[in-house]
């Protein structure tokens, strides 16, 4: 069953190409559609700017679409007032690409990641330190150090840190753009594991963002190849990369060494 269903999905800026000229309009996305069944990891893969960010920024609001559709749980998101909207939040949540530009430099750990709970107004002082303290654990950090900042931790850790925030709510939907992409290549394989291992753990419904086509590959059960902001291929991961049909797609696929 689709817990996610997104339907053409169009996202618009007025640019200008100096200050004296007219603007025009850019469709950073163009008609995107797909659907996520509930347990699926789905990836979302293309180069740099060919939409695919703007897309997950769309779909819990961070970015306004232009028009398009999106349901999640059966319940119409861009339409949501913000009321409603803040309470959707608790259920999608989303790990940004960057960990270091996504944490508050000045707040301690423990804080950032106790910060979501206190805004929904969710358990005592007590509990939520327990909270903090169990999620800092099921991330593979030490909860003893929740009192620290953000820059006394690694690259990786702090990515660490970014799951835990976003796993505070107990969200059914995940969103992680470009999960493991400003991490050394040693460290993509340990936070790719946590990734496949809190969504089986937990019965996480994921979103993968990506211009990785071998992480794509390797956790994604189906994806979706934006091209201009425009999907050019869709389906399962096997079938997109055994046989891709559109000239973009086969491309980035020989570009990487897959076909």
């Amino acid at each position: 069953m689709a817990l996610v269903e997104v339907r053409d999905l169009v996202k618009t800026y007025s640019r200008r190409a100096a200050p004296w000229s007219r603007p025009h309009t850019v469709r950073a996305v163009d008609g995107v559609s797909f659907t996520i069944d509930t347990g699926e990891i789905f990836g979302l893969v293309g180069e740099s700017g060919s939409g695919k960010t703007t897309t997950g920024r769309c779909l819990l609001r961070l970015v306004e679409p232009t028009s398009g559709s999106f349901v999640f749980r059966g319940e119409e998101v861009f339409t949501l007032p913000a009321a409603r909207l803040r309470a959707l939040r608790r259920d999608a949540q989303m790990v940004f690409q960057d960990p270091e530009s996504s944490l508050n430099p000045r707040m301690r750990v423990g804080a950032i990641v106790e910060e979501g709970l206190i805004i929904h107004g969710l358990g005592a002082a007590a509990g939520r330190r327990a909270r903090v303290r169990d999620l800092l654990g099921l991330v593979g950090l030490d909860a003893r150090r929740a009192d620290r900042y953000p820059h006394e931790f690694s690259g990786g850790e702090r990515q660490r840190i970014g799951l835990a925030r976003a796993l505070a709510l107990n969200p059914a939907f995940l969103i992680a753009d470009e999960p493991v992409s400003s991490l050394d290549v040693s460290i993509q394989a340990q936070i790719i594991n946590l990734l496949m291992d809190l969504q089986r753990q937990l019965g996480l419904t994921l979103l993968v963002i990506a211009h990785d086509l071998n992480l794509v590959r390797h956790i994604c059960t189906r994806v979706a190849v934006m091209y201009r902001g425009r999907i050019t291929d869709a389906g399962p991961t096997g079938e997109v990369f055994g046989h891709p049909t559109h000239p973009y797609t086969q491309a980035l696929l020989s570009s990487w060494g897959q076909v």
